[in-house]
């Protein structure tokens, strides 16, 4: 049975402010970083075959951070160039080491005009009831950035025509990634409607584990 591993990146110096980050490239705070041990030791306990990131510093940061700490195998970057085929053959790879796949596709929403606005005061100008339908609703967005729809429009064709055939092939694959990106896989993995999909939370850090037959219909699914 394949697993499917998503993970969103620690606590980015933003998130730590309260600012919306969108494509904003921000590094993880201190507090982040004091989280990579206690993530590790989760994730040295799994087989990972490969993983999934976006080029957006907070989750190329976790990725390495996390996978250096468990002292099992080390990253290696690789940016999405095209096809697959055109990536390079790991099978002359010594086994502690693990492809990185690279994509814009799994970059969190653009937050447009709001990307380092204080959330707080953002919410003071406009509103929490319109806020919250910017950020968590389906068919709603920033003035000027994505709604949430945008975004599951360019992250599920990637899973599906290339994370989905990893896992056919029996490969565990863990996705680090942004809030927006995740909470897209999510309601296309257990089928969220555009209504419910604004309730979804996932906070930082969080790692939650996909167990899925040979028809990618899912078995098990917890959080670690």
């Amino acid at each position: 049975m394949a697993k499917l591993f998503l993970l969103r990146h620690l606590q980015s110096q933003w998130n730590l402010e309260n600012r919306f980050t969108g494509w904003t490239d921000v590094p993880l705070s201190k507090k982040g970083i004091e989280g990579v041990k206690k993530l590790a030791s989760k994730i040295s306990k799994l087989k990972i075959d490969v993983v999934y990131t976006s080029p957006l510093v907070r989750n190329q940061e976790t990725v390495s951070r996390v996978l250096m700490e468990t002292n099992k195998k080390y990253p290696i970057f690789l940016h999405f160039k095209g096809k697959m085929k055109k990536w390079g053959n790991f099978k002359d790879l010594k086994n502690n080491y693990i492809p990185v796949y690279v994509s814009e596709k799994l970059n969190e929403r653009y937050y447009g005009k709001l990307q380092g606005l204080n959330k707080i005061d953002t919410i003071k100008k406009y509103g929490s009831d319109k806020v919250h339908l910017w950020r968590r609703g389906f068919n709603q967005g920033p003035p000027g950035g994505e709604k949430l729809k945008n975004t599951f429009k360019r992250t599920i064709p990637f899973f599906k025509k290339y994370i989905e055939k990893d896992l056919k092939k029996g490969r565990n694959v863990l996705i680090v990634a942004s809030h927006n990106s995740l909470r897209s896989l999510v309601k296309y993995i257990e089928k969220i409607s555009d209504k419910e999909i604004i309730n979804l939370e996932i906070p930082v850090g969080t790692l939650t584990e996909y167990g899925f037959n040979k028809s990618l219909v899912i078995k098990s699914k917890k959080t670690l």
